[in-house]
């Protein structure tokens, strides 16, 4: 199973994999099923090789071949296929004008046992594969009740998302007496069946085609929770889904975030509430000065270095990067960090003329530093209000101590 670091780093490569273009239909991606014998893969490249020494285009040719003859010097270097298979992707990947193309090879083995098998030469490399195995499977549905209006949401992985919210329509009071309350009462619980029924609808309609739904999540800030799923309203393989009901203060859009919040003791696998967990406790230390929590960069490396740091929090939106250096001017050795391809100037002398050694993402290089230590890393998106309020007012980089430093 990935870590939530290797799945950051293996999202980030496939996305940055999937924006690249070839000059024409010549770049290639290999995929190897677990246990299929290297001999049989290569004979099928050499087969593929045959067929594309007669392409009319000569570029293209030249190209193709070339990619073919990488990705087999490449499978020379196993003797048997990986555990899980094997992916590759090569190609001349275009940089600008014609002419500029330069080839790239890419060798990965795939974090689940790969069962198909799959070569395609394309404009385009293949990531599709790949991409489904690390999108996040596990959903849970959110429904908020109360007689006056519901509202519908679906959470997965990082995100929430409030899907429907629908109004009933059914008069909360009346104060005539007599049997025009009476007959009043009947018009009001007639009309509270018909709201239930279209609640159920929308339930069946948003929830029923869904193939990966763990579980369903019900909550209210009165007794329609109870009654609706008491009626018949709900079809019965979501009826059978759900996995809790909660009291909630609010209806609506309000409900729907309350209710993660309530139900979070079923939900703590799920990301989202990971996260949210990690930065409240953050937050705690922090209001409370406790002395148990920091926030950034420099600040945080330090910690991480003497091993005091117990969790990490990283936001994903962080794009600085770590640079080790060479001074021409001074010959000085140094680290620094900048933005993306910001200017990198030394720190003794302060000359912009200096030899980049090394480049690492700051994500990269201080979830590493965590892992020496046995600290916890929580990648933080900025899907919640407390993902954005670490990116925005810590910088991005926080943690939480073991001990007072």
């Amino acid at each position: 199973m990935l870590s939530e670091l290797e799945r950051y780093k293996l999202e980030r490569f496939l996305k940055e994999l999937k924006s690249k273009r070839g000059r024409g239909t010549e770049l290639i991606s290999l995929y190897i099923p677990a246990g299929r014998p290297i001999s049989d893969v290569m004979s099928v490249l050499r087969s593929e090789y045959s067929a594309a020494s007669n392409i009319k285009d000569r570029t293209t040719r030249h190209h193709v071949l070339d990619a073919l003859t990488a990705v087999m010097q490449r499978l020379k270097l196993f003797r048997t296929t990986p555990p899980n298979g094997l992916v590759i992707f090569a190609g001349y990947v275009a940089r600008g004008a014609p002419g500029s193309e330069k080839l790239e090879v890419h060798v990965l083995e795939p974090p689940e046992k790969l069962r198909i098998w799959l070569y395609r030469c394309d404009s385009r490399f293949y990531t599709e594969i790949l991409e489904d195995m690390i999108a996040v499977k596990e959903t849970y549905g959110l429904i908020v009740v109360d007689r006056g209006e519901a509202a519908f949401g679906v959470l997965k992985g990082k995100t929430l998302e409030v899907v429907k919210e629908i109004e009933s329509g059914v008069p909360r009071k009346h104060r005539a007496g007599g049997q025009s309350a009476r007959r009043f009462e009947r018009i009001i619980e007639q009309l509270t069946h018909e709201f239930y029924k279209r609640v159920g609808e929308y339930a069946n309609k948003i929830f029923l085609g869904i193939p990966d739904l763990k579980g369903i999540i019900v909550g209210g800030p009165g007794p329609a929770k109870e009654e609706f799923l008491k009626g018949d309203y709900l079809h019965y393989q979501l009826k059978e889904k759900v996995i809790g009901v909660f009291d909630v203060g609010y209806s609506g859009e309000a409900g729907i975030y309350e209710l993660v919040k309530r139900a979070e003791g079923l939900l703590r696998d799920v990301q989202y509430v990971r996260e949210r967990e990690a930065v409240n406790k953050f937050l705690y230390h922090l209001a409370r000065d406790t002395g148990m929590a920091v926030y950034g960069e420099e600040e945080v490396r330090r910690m991480l270095v003497i091993g005091a740091v117990e969790t990490l929090l990283l936001s994903e939106e962080l794009r600085r990067v770590r640079v080790r250096y060479r001074c021409r001017a001074c010959g000085a050795e140094g680290s620094v960090s900048v933005e993306g391809d910001g200017e990198v100037k030394c720190g003794k002398c302060g000359a912009a003329d200096v030899e980049v050694v090394d480049k690492t993402p700051v994500i990269e290089e201080l979830a590493k530093l965590a892992e020496r230590s046995g600290a916890e890393v929580v990648l933080v998106s900025t899907q919640t209000s407390e993902g954005r309020e670490l990116y925005r007012v810590f910088g991005g980089v926080a943690a939480i101590l073991r001990f007072k430093v």
